[in-house]
């Protein structure tokens, strides 16, 4: 456990550098223009290169296949919600997104590792590769309907790069196009790059931010979504499935972690309140520390 809580500790050092920097430079420090340096030269790398740590086998794929599945299974019912609970589509917008882009690479993996080991990192790995996919298709098109059109929305979708990017690495992996050493190197550089803008992102988000203006309405509705709902449907379902215990473990984390900083790109990229997203994020992030306990319970009585 406490190499866990180390782990997020030195991953949220960033974070602090990224308020640093805002707090210091004030305006000249725009978090606009990083969001959009992250989402459309950086975040490409991020999924090249996670598809080029692990060789793609029929096995492993039922993992983010049935993480997919989940997802799929309980946004319908939550956009329903969502419409009767939220008159403002900017909240509707964040309800019905935001908890299912959870944290599953920054956090994801390393909680992994510490829970259960190096062996679930082909897991969670191909699991934050999936939810690349909720991230930039269903997160878009979603987060753009607080702002737009279903057609501006689905454009949206067309013009984020990562898409097609993916669906380069998938070739390259199922087909083991071998990489020269230098090319490997140069898509990590990228990726290693991505992910601590989007924590140095996420601590410019956070100077000035007022945790008060977040509507009681939202932040109850979507932490709550977040870490009981989510998790108990996830345990649920889980339970009618055929894979083992380990790999439903490992899903059942993946559904807990809180809400990944991505959420702040797509919501910054589509005028979608990223202040108030911001702050469902820090608040996730502390709710979860005391949380990791029970965590490690559940998994270790029900899974390991």
């Amino acid at each position: 456990m406490i190499q866990t809580l180390l782990s997020i500790i030195f991953v949220y050092v960033f974070i602090f550098l990224g308020y640093l920097a805002k707090r210091i430079f004030k305006e000249e420090m725009d978090s606009k223009t990083l969001t959009l340096f992250s989402v459309y030269f950086l975040q490409p790398f991020v999924t090249v290169w996670g598809f080029s740590t692990a060789r793609l086998n029929t096995e492993h794929l039922f993992v983010p296949l049935i993480y997919l599945a989940i997802i799929l299974v309980l946004l319908l019912p939550t956009l329903w919600i969502a419409k009767l609970v939220f008159n403002d589509p900017k909240e509707r917008a964040i309800f019905s997104i935001a908890g299912f882009v959870g944290n599953t690479g920054n956090i994801g993996i390393p909680l992994g590792i510490a829970l259960f080991g190096e062996q679930s990192v082909i897991y969670t790995t191909l699991i934050n590769i999936a939810n690349v996919f909720v991230v930039y298709i269903l997160g878009v098109y979603i987060y753009s309907r607080g702002s737009f059109s279903i057609k501006k929305s689905l454009l949206n979708i067309v013009k984020i790069p990562i898409i097609p990017a993916s669906m380069i690495a998938i070739i390259l992996n199922v087909y083991d196009i071998p990489l020269s050493t230098q090319i490997q190197e140069f898509f990590k550089m990228g990726a290693y790059g991505g992910i601590v803008l989007q924590l140095f992102l996420l601590g410019t988000f956070l100077y000035g931010l007022q945790i008060r203006q977040l509507h009681p309405k939202l932040f109850l509705g979507t932490i709550s979504q977040k870490f009981i709902v989510i998790p108990v449907a996830s345990a649920i379902i889980l339970s009618f499935t055929s894979l083992p215990h380990f790999a439903q473990g490992v899903i059942f984390m993946e559904m807990m972690v809180p809400l990944a900083i991505a959420n702040i790109n797509l919501a910054s990229l589509y005028d979608c309140r990223p202040k108030e997203v911001t702050s469902l994020i820090l608040l996730s992030t502390l709710l979860f520390i005391p949380l990791l306990f029970i965590l490690s319970y559940v998994i270790n009585f029900y899974y390991l």
